[in-house]
């Protein structure tokens, strides 16, 4: 059965306890399969020192036998139904599609050269007196074109140690400024996974959670790059080599960046940019006619992340399914009725929906998959606080970018010292963690930003 939610009466909604009023009864032990998740994808990565040693897709897997084993004198036909309703539900289904659109997308611009272009035009423009807050806008400009905070972080990674070995700063500070860079475009970028993620989750456009999003993010990064600027006082260092770049590469990722500011369609944007970088690749010769399928098609298999978005999209559907049942079996409910117990109106849900997101990313380590798990919560706190969709999208994924950032065992850290010691500095992830301002300011701003503004109903 599918659970609804009553709706709430409209009057003080701020000031007024919760009206929540479950149509299944709640169950704790209905959340077991999302237990079991945790305990393999955590233990695994707790045993084996390797937090990526199980692919996601087996654990969850694992937690959909589980909950189908639940609540066994329901009908198995009944709960197979069940699950193939949720995961076939319309948003879930754009979601796959928009991520599939993202993949061709980035597979076409890649194999046009636009990834070197855009690198070696933002490197070539770093001003030599401020070489720290530079890393850092080089960073945001490059992951906020790319739409991956990995994929940023593995192109600067040694570029930011070698910038270390000739001033006199910390090799872990100049991690720590492109890892900030790159968690401020992962989060902002309309090509993003997690964007597409908290946007179809929640069901809002593109455009409005990036106006939402920059907001709060704005004024981190400039406090941000106030702080790198302090602390670079006196470094002076040229990157040296040749910087070569067309700025044909990188217009596909401007066209789609400014395409999906202005509101057009996410579908159309993609596909736009996808025939703008095959026009461009196969104009300047980086991409061969019989070659463009092929080019398109390497952007779904092998993404610059720890997961393609082949990956993503069937966790995607798995999940889908795996929280149709945990809904059935009062498990949503559960959660909503505790946190409707602890709230008071709309800024204590949003409180609660920035708990319950880093909760889900600290125990995941992606916040892709963290806003998956938790957005089909995320959504009913929102509708039954009267929260808009913008908002909801915009506090699940500030706040899962906010964990993904920090946590020594997310991707995006490992990555950063798998850099390092690729050119042969050791830095530990826990050495980089005191450098990651942007994180803490991000936090910072979008806790303030709750407390202070004051949203419509």
């Amino acid at each position: 059965m599918d659970t609804t939610i009553e709706d709430r009466p409209t009057g003080g909604p701020q000031d007024a306890p919760s009206a929540y009023h479950p149509t299944v009864e709640p169950h704790l032990s209905a959340l077991l399969p999302v237990g079991v998740f945790l305990v393999l994808f955590i233990g695994s990565g707790v045993v084996l020192q390797d937090f990526y040693s199980i692919p996601a897709i087996v654990a969850f897997i694992c937690a959909l036998a589980v909950a189908f084993l639940q609540n066994p004198k329901r009908p198995f036909d009944d709960k197979l139904e069940s699950v193939a309703r949720s995961m076939g539900d319309s948003n879930v289904m754009i979601m796959c599609l928009v991520f599939v659109l993202a993949g061709a997308f980035t597979g076409a611009v890649t194999s046009a050269g636009g990834v070197d272009s855009t690198v070696n035009f933002a490197l070539s423009i770093l001003p030599t007196g401020i070489v720290l807050p530079g890393l850092f806008l080089i960073a945001c400009f490059i992951s906020i074109s790319m739409g991956t905070s990995v994929g940023t972080i593995a192109a600067l990674a040694p570029i930011a140690i070698g910038v270390a070995e000739k001033t006199d700063l910390l090799g872990a500070l100049c991690l720590g400024a492109i890892v900030g860079g790159a968690m401020f475009g992962d989060n902002l970028s309309i090509i993003s996974d997690t964007t597409i993620a908290a946007t179809r989750t929640q069901g809002c456009d593109m455009s409005d959670k990036f106006k939402e999003n920059f907001k709060v993010a704005l004024p981190a990064a400039v406090i941000t790059f106030i702080v790198f600027l302090a602390m670079g006082l006196g470094s002076d260092y040229a990157i040296e080599g040749p910087l070569d770049y067309n700025l044909w590469q990188v217009l596909p990722y401007v066209a789609v960046l400014v395409a999906a500011i202005a509101g057009v369609n996410v579908f159309l944007v993609l596909i736009g940019g996808t025939v703008l970088s095959v026009i461009v690749g196969v104009a300047l010769g980086t991409i061969a006619p019989d070659m463009i399928f092929i080019a398109i098609g390497t952007g779904l298999e092998g993404n610059s992340g720890v997961m393609n978005m082949y990956d993503i999209t069937v966790i995607s559907i798995i999940c889908a399914g795996i929280i149709g049942l945990v809904r059935d079996n009062g498990g949503i409910e559960w959660i909503l009725q505790k946190i409707s117990s602890m709230v008071r109106g709309r800024r204590g849900a949003q409180f609660g929906i920035a708990v319950l997101s880093s909760l889900v990313d600290v125990s995941t380590a992606n916040n892709t998959v963290a806003i998956v798990v938790a957005g089909p919560i995320v959504k009913q706190i929102a509708t039954e606080y009267n929260i808009s969709p913008r908002r909801a999208a915009s506090l699940v994924d500030i706040f899962t970018s906010v964990w993904q950032g920090i946590i020594p065992y997310g991707a995006q850290i490992l990555y950063a010292s798998a850099g390092a010691a690729a050119v042969g500095m050791a830095v530990s992830p826990f050495e980089i963690i005191p450098f990651l301002f942007y994180p803490y300011l991000l936090a910072a701003c979008a806790i303030v930003y709750i407390v202070i503004s004051k949203e419509k109903k």
